[in-house]
């Protein structure tokens, strides 16, 4: 509260929901002039992507080369693989779980509002080999100036440990690394500033283009998606803190400014710096959060795992297709594995369950029903990305105990706000 007052007397995180309700309202109000403000949500957009780059690439030779133990970034490595895999079936199986029960699809009317849109999902697909390939650049400038995430930690990775590999002749990299990392934290900060009007915009011209009543439709749909990532969250959460006794209220009170940017943006891009900024804070050690949120950016996607299997057997439902527990958990398997580094494709949650779907036999056409409420999903889907991977990243730290109980209790007493 002493932190909000000398701001100002309004947080970043009061602020940005100003910007969601006012955005809301004037897009609806104001629909012609909502559509218009579409430029300055793309260009607060792009201010955030200009940042990530150079952060994940400073950043990770930051965490890997002052490490210098290449046995604890193994350990690392296989610590958020095991953990990350948990959290994903976890996710999957809760979708499964609320899907079933509340049965969204039932009752929907067959009508395809991007009949188009599904169309082009449905004739691509996710080559597994292919990605595999792929995620070794040939040119990393080139991948930088794509924005390829996978990719540019690829690069970054090999980059660190050769670094750590030269010793004192690698300090100067290391050193500027560290430069960098620390400018691109500051240069967060003032990017952050204008997030408000950024999101007011961005909210306002899809409020304004598409309207609020496409939600009526699919209300049921929208509320079973909700559910379920909140008692996924609450589940992860849980079985977080019997394992690794952290007060994770205090971690939502902590990350709740990128939090609060990844639901109004739907952008887990936007968010990252921040949320790398504010785990530190926290408590968690640089070098863990810098391996930690941009691999879990890429391998630990549990929002949008979850709505995967949510929407598939959704599809399922509205077109009355019988659709057995055992064909599910096949289902699940699948994308388990189809799931996994898709971060940087663009559509891939769209792609991934078209490809499931037609797999199973459905209907592929089934994703123009849910494309006119997408937005509204992805908000929901992005924020529980976001949160799945701030908790893993405390749970590794906790893990290697390199997150005592004595640094999260100077935590718990901290104020956030920017």
């Amino acid at each position: 509260m002493a932190e909000e007052k000398k701001s100002g007397g309004i947080g970043l995180t009061t602020q940005i929901f100003l910007g969601l309700i006012l955005g809301v309202i004037f897009g609806y109000l104001f629909p012609s002039y909502g559509e218009q403000l579409k430029p300055i949500g793309d260009i607060f957009i792009r201010m955030i992507k200009m940042i990530v780059v150079p952060l994940i690439f400073s950043s990770l030779i930051m965490g890997i080369a002052g490490t210098g133990d290449f046995k604890k970034l193994g350990r690392l490595g296989a610590k958020s693989i095991l953990w990350f895999e948990l959290a994903t079936t976890v996710a999957l199986f809760v979708g499964l779980l609320v899907v079933n029960v509340f049965e969204p699809g039932v009752g929907v009317q067959i009508v395809s509002s991007d009949p188009s849109a599904a169309a082009a999902a449905a004739k691509k697909s996710i080559n597994m080999m292919d990605m595999l390939i792929k995620i070794v650049p040939t040119n990393a400038v080139d991948a930088a100036a794509r924005g390829d995430m996978l990719q540019i930690i690829v690069f970054s990775c090999f980059f660190g440990v050769a670094t750590a590999a030269m010793g004192e002749k690698g300090k100067p990299v290391l050193q500027v690394a560290t430069s960098i990392a620390e400018v691109m934290f500051k240069f967060t900060h003032y990017v952050m500033c204008l997030a408000p009007i950024g999101i007011f915009a961005m909210i306002a011209f899809t409020v304004g283009k598409f309207g609020l009543g496409m939600l009526i439709p699919l209300m049921k749909l929208i509320g079973s998606l909700y559910f379920a990532l909140a008692l996924f969250l609450f589940l992860v959460f849980l079985m977080a803190t019997i394992i690794f006794r952290i007060n994770f209220f205090q971690l939502l009170r902590a990350i709740k400014d990128p939090l609060m940017l990844a639901f109004s943006t739907a952008s887990s891009e936007a968010a990252l710096p921040s949320a790398m900024e504010k785990l530190e804070k926290f408590g968690v050690p640089r070098h863990i959060i810098t391996f930690v949120l941009p691999t879990g950016y890429t391998f630990n996607l549990d929002g949008s795992t979850l709505y995967s299997a949510l929407a598939v057997v959704f599809i399922a439902q509205v077109y009355g297709i019988h659709f057995p527990i055992e064909t599910q958990l096949l289902m699940v398997i699948t994308l388990m594995l189809s799931t996994k580094g898709i971060a940087a494709v663009p559509g891939a949650s769209l792609i991934v369950i078209a490809g499931t779907a037609a797999a199973f036999g459905l209907p592929v056409e089934g994703i123009a029903i849910i494309l006119g409420v997408d937005r509204i999903l992805d908000m929901a889907r992005t924020a529980c990305n976001l949160v799945g991977n701030c908790v893993a990243a405390v749970v590794v730290a906790r893990w290697e105990n390199e997150l005592p109980d004595e640094v999260l209790k100077v935590a718990y007493t901290k104020n956030y706000s920017e």
